[in-house]
């Protein structure tokens, strides 16, 4: 690593976004300090992570919450989780008067300091069943399957003015592309990034260019075109891999890096950070919450005992908990570790109350606050690659399995196989074998005998009822 450097900027878009880059990694590989701030909002310091959304909000989160108990330096809203209607008819998101002048931001209710970052699809996304067109991509609407083209996302971009857009990508998921369809893949995210470019007006959002999830050299035309004809109109690199990300060509170095992939552990996130990326989207983050995971890491590691590792999270379904009055960390100044202990976190996720989800996302969105401050400083101290290296011996390689039942998975999170367990559980059964179902055509009072029988078999109290020994069976007259 580099002595710090004098400051160098990369002015990517005068009026709207600008990014400088405080410390510098040797020849540009490896993990580096930055800055990126945005007219009108906060500086976001980097590396740094970006919040995934459903329907552009944080799981479990309200807006309020979200701005009075997070620190969420901004988030990625999807435009496939706002467009099922399209194109029979006008998504409601598309409604809004033209005299707001962020609409997108106004229509989910994010507060101001947040960065709104437009993706076309969730990240991971959910696989389709359709290949991509020369005209667009497929997606999963909340509805089912559709189609999204480059003029439609487009029309989007321009419409919602959101903070920045990520350029429509042809990546394939879930399959390995052969060499025809790869070089598809370069040639359709040229020519939709270089559409989106002529489109592009003074007052739209700061484009980031997609790179592709395959060797630089099999879309090195595309490459080329980024930095002889497209450079002075991007403002970043949205990236689906960090595979080839030091082999970049020199004269992309000085852009941010958002990092699309999924990470499923904090040891991708650090080894996203060590290729030089600059934001990344943490699905594991949400994904713990559900599960009922407390995340408990710390960079640079907190040293454990000798021969033991730390585990990266606590399991708040454990009965362990049942009876402490411990925070979730006790080095924790979240509003869920300040304010209440461990038995009250687990009575909720018992009760299957959902306070106890948002207080758990509210301490992991704190413990990834933490995380990359510590990243931060391990950069700035020239301490990264040793507090790896302590990160990698102290804790243990996965997160908890998880032992509880989550929240209820919606149909547009997830793409139903033939056969497949269902994702849910059963939300009502019968509270006893004696107890036979209602037929629907029964249209006869129940008997005060069947009703006394029931409570015999433990259905409750006859006075909960409003029944007495006095009452006739329905054999009197």
């Amino acid at each position: 690593m580099a002595g710090p450097s004098p400051q160098s900027s990369a002015q990517l878009s005068e009026e709207m976004l600008s990014f400088t880059i405080s410390r510098r990694p040797t020849n540009n590989i490896g993990e580096r300090l930055g800055r990126i701030l945005l007219k009108g909002k906060r500086a976001i310091e980097t590396p740094n992570y970006i919040a995934l959304t459903s329907r552009g909000i944080v799981p479990h989160l309200s807006q309020d919450n979200l701005r009075d108990h997070a620190n969420v330096p901004g988030v990625y809203v999807a435009l496939e989780d706002f467009i099922e209607k399209s194109p029979q008819a006008t998504p409601p998101v598309y409604s809004l008067p033209a005299s707001h002048k962020h609409p997108f931001r106004r229509f989910i209710a994010l507060h101001d300091n947040a960065l709104l970052v437009l993706g076309p699809r969730r990240a991971p996304p959910v696989l389709c069943p359709t290949a991509n067109t020369n005209s667009g991509i497929s997606i999963l609407t909340s509805v089912g399957f559709g189609s999204l083209s480059n003029d439609s996302y487009i029309f989007a971009s321009q419409a919602l003015c959101p903070d920045i857009t990520v350029g429509l990508a042809d990546v394939v998921y879930g399959a390995t592309p052969g060499l025809k369809r790869i070089e598809r893949m370069g040639d359709r995210t040229d020519a939709w990034l270089q559409s989106h470019i002529s489109s592009k007006r003074p007052d739209t959002s700061p484009i980031f260019a997609p790179l592709l999830p395959i060797e630089l050299e099999q879309q090195s035309y595309y490459l080329d075109q980024l930095v002889s004809s497209h450079l002075p109109n991007i403002s970043g690199l949205a990236l689906y891999s960090t595979a080839n990300i030091q082999s970049l060509p020199s004269a992309l170095f000085d852009l941010p890096r958002l990092y699309l992939g999924e990470p499923r552990t904090p040891y991708h996130v650090l080894n996203a950070v060590s290729q030089g990326v600059d934001l990344v989207t943490i699905p594991f983050l949400s994904a713990a919450t559900d599960a009922g995971i407390a995340l408990a890491f710390r960079f640079p590691a907190i040293q454990p005992e000798k021969g033991k590792r730390l585990s990266l999270g606590v399991d708040m379904w454990s009965t362990a908990h049942s009876n402490s009055l411990s925070a979730l960390q006790d080095d924790c100044d979240c509003y869920a570790c300040t304010a209440h202990h461990r038995a009250y976190l687990q009575h909720l996720l018992v009760a299957k109350e959902m306070l106890g989800w948002v207080l758990l996302q509210i301490h992991n969105l704190r413990t990834m606050d933490m995380f990359f401050q510590g990243i931060r400083n391990a950069i700035a101290n020239s301490t990264f690659e040793t507090d790896v290296k302590v990160f990698e011996r102290s804790y243990e390689a996965e997160l908890p399995e998880k032992t509880g039942l989550g929240p209820r998975v919606r149909g547009y999170q997830f793409k139903s196989e033939g056969g497949d367990k269902k994702k849910n559980d059963i939300a009502f059964r019968v509270l006893d074998e004696k107890a036979l179902p209602v037929q629907a055509d029964d249209t006869r009072p129940a008997s005060t005998n069947g009703l006394m029988n029931m409570t015999h078999d433990g259905f409750g109290d006859k006075e909960l009822w409003g029944l007495n020994e006095d009452l006739p069976t329905s054999t009197d007259k």
